[in-house]
């Protein structure tokens, strides 16, 4: 019996040992992977930055690639073309939108292409993106916004992005030396893209501009934050959303909606949209164009053929 006993006890020690060293070869692997990860990422940040893309554009694709090589597992420098799209079916399934999940996809075709270095093809399509409007605020809600605006540095925050058709990035990064009172223009300086351009800047503005400029040095962000340095985008968003819950209006609106009612109201001013494409910045006129969808006056002119029925009564109800 106490053999038996004494055999007991060495398996179940020889049982915890060999547990402790399958804990710590897992443990070895993970961290070993993760050092890879790390490794690869930086090499990928590294390429990116020589390449000059922008702040928004690499930590969108390290995130993506963070996501796909925490999802492959392994020997993430060898392309598996259905891993990746095992990996998109994935994202999909999470209900990451399809403009993220292309994103996803283009940044492992820059790791495998400018990293790894390989010369294999991704034979993968884009994910199609559902073709959305973008929500236009009437220029009655625009002046009911700008109202309820009770901050007068606010309100020329959201005044200047909706009249000089601003991204919300590039308003919180003016400077005071961007902007030309007596010309009346503003140069946005390495917006989308790492273009610059110049736009309009509403004459109405220019009192409460120069108020606010006065004294400030040139290099000096013009909406500053109360703790110094310029506002954050977080912050500017979240000053149209509480002007537009206090407006009242109903819309899906954002802050970007004002970047979207100057080119709507430009061309129903009679803007020609080459000039239109110009201020807001598009490569591509088929991105502004989108906008005489908006406000095409003979579609809003056709009246629905109820409006025109042969009987102008309602119907009775039944008894």
């Amino acid at each position: 019996m106490r053999i038996v006993f004494a055999f007991f006890i060495i398996n179940c020690v020889l049982y915890e040992d060999m547990l402790l060293l399958i804990r710590i070869n897992t443990n070895e692997i993970i961290t070993n992977f993760q050092a890879i990860m790390q490794e690869q990422l930086y090499q990928t940040e590294r390429e990116l930055k020589i390449r000059n893309y922008s702040i928004k554009t690499i930590k969108s694709y390290l995130y993506g690639l963070r996501e796909y090589f925490s999802f492959k597992k392994e020997a993430i420098e060898m392309l598996h073309e259905d891993n990746i799209r095992n990996f998109l079916l994935f994202c999909e399934q999470k209900g990451i939108s399809a403009q993220s999940r292309n994103l996803f996809l283009n940044a492992i075709k820059f790791y495998y292409r400018n990293v790894v270095g390989t010369n294999q093809k991704i034979e993968i399509r884009t994910a199609k993106k559902p073709k959305s409007l973008p929500v236009v605020l009437s220029r009655n809600e625009i002046n009911t916004i700008l109202a309820s605006t009770m901050n007068s540095k606010h309100r020329l925050l959201l005044s200047l992005s909706y009249g000089a058709g601003l991204r919300v990035s590039e308003v919180i990064n003016l400077q005071v030396q961007d902007v030309d009172l007596q010309e009346l223009t503003i140069h946005i300086k390495q917006a989308k893209g790492k273009k610059d351009r110049i736009t309009v800047f509403p004459e109405k503005l220019l009192s409460e501009m120069q108020f606010l400029i006065a004294g400030k040095a040139k290099d000096d962000v013009i909406f500053a934050s109360e703790r110094g340095g310029k506002l954050t985008t977080r912050t500017a968003q979240k000053v149209f959303e509480n002007s537009l819950k206090k407006s009242d209006i109903k819309k899906n609106a954002t802050f970007h909606s004002l970047r979207h009612s100057f080119a709507t109201h430009l061309l129903e001013n009679g803007v020609d949209v080459r000039y239109v494409q110009e201020l807001l910045g598009h490569q591509n006129i088929r991105t502004t164009q989108l906008y005489t969808q908006v406000t095409n006056p003979k579609l809003k002119n056709i009246k629905s053929p109820l409006e025109t029925s042969l009987s102008d009564k309602a119907p009775q109800s039944a008894r």
